[in-house]
Protein backbone atom coordinates (compact mmCIF):
# COMPACT_ATOMS: atom_id res chain seq x y z
CA UNK A 1 0.00 0.00 0.00
CA UNK A 2 1.25 3.46 -0.80
CA UNK A 3 2.25 5.37 2.31
CA UNK A 4 0.10 8.40 1.43
CA UNK A 5 -2.95 6.12 1.10
CA UNK A 6 -2.10 4.51 4.45
CA UNK A 7 -1.65 7.89 6.12
CA UNK A 8 -4.98 9.06 4.68
CA UNK A 9 -6.85 5.97 5.96
CA UNK A 10 -5.22 6.22 9.37
CA UNK A 11 -5.89 9.94 9.73
CA UNK A 12 -9.53 9.50 8.70
CA UNK A 13 -10.13 6.71 11.19
CA UNK A 14 -8.26 8.61 13.89
CA UNK A 15 -10.60 11.58 13.37
CA UNK A 16 -13.61 9.24 13.63
CA UNK A 17 -12.35 7.73 16.88
CA UNK A 18 -11.71 11.18 18.35
CA UNK A 19 -15.27 12.19 17.40
CA UNK A 20 -16.70 9.04 18.99
CA UNK A 21 -14.77 9.76 22.19
CA UNK A 22 -16.03 13.34 22.20
CA UNK A 23 -19.61 12.16 21.64
CA UNK A 24 -19.25 9.64 24.45
CA UNK A 25 -17.91 12.33 26.77
CA UNK A 26 -20.86 14.58 25.95
CA UNK A 27 -23.31 11.74 26.55
CA UNK A 28 -21.70 11.09 29.92
CA UNK A 29 -22.01 14.76 30.84
CA UNK A 30 -25.67 14.73 29.84
CA UNK A 31 -26.22 11.58 31.92
CA UNK A 32 -24.59 13.16 34.97
CA UNK A 33 -26.81 16.20 34.65
CA UNK A 34 -29.89 13.99 34.37
CA UNK A 35 -28.82 12.00 37.44
CA UNK A 36 -29.20 15.14 39.53
CA UNK A 37 -32.94 14.83 38.92
CA UNK A 38 -34.29 12.64 41.76
CA UNK A 39 -36.72 10.90 39.40
CA UNK A 40 -33.92 9.72 37.09
CA UNK A 41 -32.71 6.19 37.90
CA UNK A 42 -28.91 5.99 37.97
CA UNK A 43 -27.93 3.54 35.21
CA UNK A 44 -24.80 1.92 36.65
CA UNK A 45 -24.87 -0.74 33.95
CA UNK A 46 -24.77 1.97 31.29
CA UNK A 47 -21.77 3.57 33.00
CA UNK A 48 -19.96 0.23 32.79
CA UNK A 49 -20.82 -0.06 29.10
CA UNK A 50 -19.64 3.50 28.48
CA UNK A 51 -16.36 2.76 30.29
CA UNK A 52 -15.81 -0.34 28.17
CA UNK A 53 -16.58 1.52 24.95
CA UNK A 54 -14.20 4.34 25.94
CA UNK A 55 -11.44 1.84 26.73
CA UNK A 56 -11.95 0.14 23.36
CA UNK A 57 -11.79 3.48 21.56
CA UNK A 58 -8.62 4.43 23.44
CA UNK A 59 -7.07 1.08 22.47
CA UNK A 60 -7.99 1.68 18.82
CA UNK A 61 -6.54 5.17 18.95
CA UNK A 62 -3.28 3.75 20.32
CA UNK A 63 -3.19 1.17 17.50
CA UNK A 64 -3.73 3.91 14.92
CA UNK A 65 -0.95 5.98 16.47
CA UNK A 66 1.41 2.99 16.36
CA UNK A 67 0.52 2.49 12.68
CA UNK A 68 1.27 6.14 11.94
CA UNK A 69 4.63 5.69 13.67
CA UNK A 70 5.30 2.72 11.36
CA UNK A 71 4.40 4.87 8.34
CA UNK A 72 6.97 7.42 9.50
CA UNK A 73 9.74 4.91 10.20
CA UNK A 74 9.16 2.94 7.01
CA UNK A 75 8.02 -0.33 8.60
CA UNK A 76 4.30 0.08 7.76
CA UNK A 77 2.84 -2.89 5.90
CA UNK A 78 5.07 -5.43 7.60
CA UNK A 79 4.24 -7.65 10.56
CA UNK A 80 5.58 -6.37 13.85
CA UNK A 81 6.24 -9.99 14.81
CA UNK A 82 7.75 -11.66 11.76
CA UNK A 83 8.51 -8.74 9.49
CA UNK A 84 6.52 -10.48 6.77
CA UNK A 85 4.40 -8.42 4.41
CA UNK A 86 0.79 -7.67 5.32
CA UNK A 87 -1.34 -7.80 2.15
CA UNK A 88 -2.83 -4.54 0.92
CA UNK A 89 -6.32 -6.04 1.18
CA UNK A 90 -5.82 -6.53 4.92
CA UNK A 91 -4.46 -3.01 5.33
CA UNK A 92 -7.43 -1.58 3.43
CA UNK A 93 -9.79 -3.43 5.79
CA UNK A 94 -7.76 -2.54 8.89
CA UNK A 95 -5.16 0.15 8.28
CA UNK A 96 -3.75 -0.39 11.77
CA UNK A 97 -3.12 -4.12 11.24
CA UNK A 98 0.09 -5.15 12.97
CA UNK A 99 0.11 -8.85 12.11
CA UNK A 100 -0.54 -11.01 9.08
CA UNK A 101 -3.89 -12.79 8.95
CA UNK A 102 -2.23 -16.07 9.95
CA UNK A 103 -0.40 -14.52 12.90
CA UNK A 104 -3.61 -12.88 14.12
CA UNK A 105 -5.48 -16.17 13.76
CA UNK A 106 -2.73 -17.99 15.66
CA UNK A 107 -2.97 -15.42 18.48
CA UNK A 108 -6.74 -15.79 18.63
CA UNK A 109 -6.52 -19.59 18.72
CA UNK A 110 -3.90 -19.45 21.48
CA UNK A 111 -6.09 -17.21 23.63
CA UNK A 112 -8.97 -19.70 23.62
Amino acid sequence: MELERARSLLDAERAQVHQLLADLGKARTDDHEAERDATYPAPLAQQGVDDAVAAGLQDRLAALDRALDRVEDGSYGRSIRSGGPIPDERLEADPAAELTVQEAADDQAASR
